[in-house]
């Protein structure tokens, strides 16, 4: 449903838009033979404005389409509510470091031979009701395949689902084998024949994160379909996306180790399998861990697990090369903001979605408590990013609620948030601040990915046991561990006690930790090493 390439294409909103885009460029370097299917959405998630009390009000978001993309001649048609809908697709090209090219479909209705409402569904991105999203998932899932097949893809092995959004795809799939025998009827051979091609990806333990739709609903608008016949299609007059998804899937993961178990509780009739997030490596060092990468890790582009050897850069270099990328973001935050921070200062970054459940204010529970951890063990500051869903009152709340915080601790602690987080601020963040902070409520956090950009740039994360970060925390080498059971008490006593003063005092053993969040995290949370998994776990075998 989103796919995040570029700053200047408003596709994505968040983490599962960047995780794709990440895993494209990957398949690039590593010449996988793949296409990649999305939908161009020309007024964007939103544009996100904050006052100064933390209010959030949203804007339209457009951008200049021909500058990136290249528009293709095929059209095709899907039937929705009966009517006749076109499609068109842009094409984006991500070349990999050997000059490999993997092509990026961006699917458009907004053609002349539309309805006016059908024009819009190619307009915002998770925006509308429930009408609108199933009419643009039947033009991602069905429309998707019929585009690839008029662009000469007809001889796909797998078709990988990024989420259940895309999940009608399977139902196009099986009307394709029926017209192809002649057949009026769907067996279960061809179900079968249908989940030997797909694999599926589920990305959220939250209940919401899954589209549920009203058989009537559905049935309005792909009218009866031959799929509608097979045995558990609908539960309780309700058609699941992930569940359709999980029913005609041959191969099913979930996005960390922890992740994979609490999917199999969720979905317990279903065998599912793990394959840990990762990020692009080279997208998300900033330019002085580049080159302090080429100097001394040869070859790490094409091999990521090489970044092992960050054990053998000067620390001195390493410093030297993480003061250039804070300075790159605090002269970020001051012209955004006007807020000049000093650079020597301890620096915490947070950027998530900004909902209830990553509890973004946890920091601010004791007020008093921070103001004497500043007066015992030194002063700090923080930079917030992150934009909370229009429908989210929980999340706008989040954001007022940290520019309360922001003015009560305004003598000892400087807050700022930064509007409109997108992946240009999110490279400046991740490798600006001094120790990446995160706090969700277990078990909600699928995976996470932010923390492993940070971990690329040499910059720790001090995180709940939930994601990716059970696997990749070492206490006090990678990182630091809050304790769940005592959220902020336990994020208080380790910034207090052991962070701060080491950042202070002992700067060489903290210099230790940044290597170790390269050399430990970094060779290894990344979509190089995750796609080699896809390859041999679920693509081809």
């Amino acid at each position: 449903m989103e796919v995040g390439l570029d700053p200047g294409m408003p596709t994505y909103s968040g983490g599962l838009g960047v995780l794709a885009g990440d895993a494209i460029r990957s398949a690039a370097d590593m010449q996988i033979p793949m296409v990649a299917v999305t939908f161009l959405y020309r007024k964007g998630y939103f544009r996100q404005k904050l006052d100064s009390q933390g209010q959030q009000t949203e804007a339209p978001e457009s951008w200049p389409i021909e500058r990136y993309l290249k528009e293709l001649p095929q059209r095709i048609v899907v039937l929705i509510e009966g009517r006749k809908v076109w499609v068109r697709a842009w094409q984006y090209s991500v070349v990999g470091v050997t000059g490999f090219s993997v092509p990026v479909y961006f699917l458009d209705t907004d053609v002349d031979k539309n309805s006016d409402w059908d024009r819009t569904l190619s307009h915002f991105l998770y925006g509308g009701d429930a009408r609108y999203r199933v009419a643009q998932e039947i033009v991602l899932g069905t429309g998707g395949v019929k585009i690839l097949r008029s662009l000469g893809h007809t001889e796909i092995e797998r078709f990988h689902m990024n989420e259940g959004h895309s999940s009608f795809l399977t139902l196009e799939l099986l009307e394709e084998r029926v017209a192809k025998d002649k057949r009026s009827t769907i067996r279960e051979a061809d179900a079968e024949w249908v989940r030997e091609r797909c694999v599926f990806t589920t990305h959220t333990p939250v209940p919401a994160g899954h589209d549920k739709f009203p058989k009537d609903l559905i049935e309005k608008a792909l009218g009866q379909r031959k799929a509608f016949k097979l045995k558990g299609l609908f539960k309780e007059n309700v058609l699941n996306m992930t569940h359709l998804a999980l029913y005609l899937s041959g191969y099913v993961n979930g996005v960390a180790k922890k992740h994979g178990e609490v999917s199999r509780k969720m979905f317990s009739d279903n065998t599912i399998d793990f394959i840990t997030n990762g990020i692009h490596s080279a997208t998300w060092a900033a330019k002085p861990f580049q080159d302090l990468f080429d100097k001394y890790i040869l070859g790490w582009r094409q091999d990521n697990a090489n970044l092992r050897h960050a054990l053998k850069i000067p620390k001195l270099e390493l410093w030297v090369a993480h003061i250039e990328a804070k300075h790159r973001l605090l002269d970020e935050v001051q012209k955004k903001t006007g807020v000049r921070m000093d650079v020597n200062l301890f620096t915490l970054g947070f950027a998530r979605r900004a909902t209830a459940y990553k509890r973004a204010d946890m920091i601010f529970q004791d007020i008093e408590r921070l103001k004497r951890i500043v007066a015992k063990s030194g002063r700090f500051q923080m930079i917030y990013g992150g934009k909370a869903h229009p429908n989210d009152e929980a999340g706008k709340e989040l954001i007022r609620r940290i520019h309360q915080a922001k003015e009560a601790l305004k003598n000892e602690v400087s807050v700022v948030y930064l509007e409109n987080y997108d992946m240009e601020l999110a490279k400046l963040m991740t490798s600006g601040v001094d120790l990446w902070l995160n706090n969700p409520e277990p078990p909600l956090e699928a995976s996470g990915t932010s923390g492993m950009k940070a971990a690329v740039n040499g910059i720790p994360s001090l995180s709940i046991l939930d994601g990716w970060w059970i696997e990749g925390h070492i206490e006090g080498v990678t990182g630091w561990s809050i304790d769940e059971k005592n959220s902020a008490a336990s994020l208080y006593i380790k910034l207090g006690e052991s962070i701060i003063p080491l950042f202070y005092q002992s700067r060489d053993r903290f210099l230790n930790v940044m290597a170790n969040s390269i050399a430990l995290n970094g060779s290894y949370f990344n979509t190089q090493r995750m796609l080699q998994q896809y390859v041999v776990k679920a693509y081809f075998v």
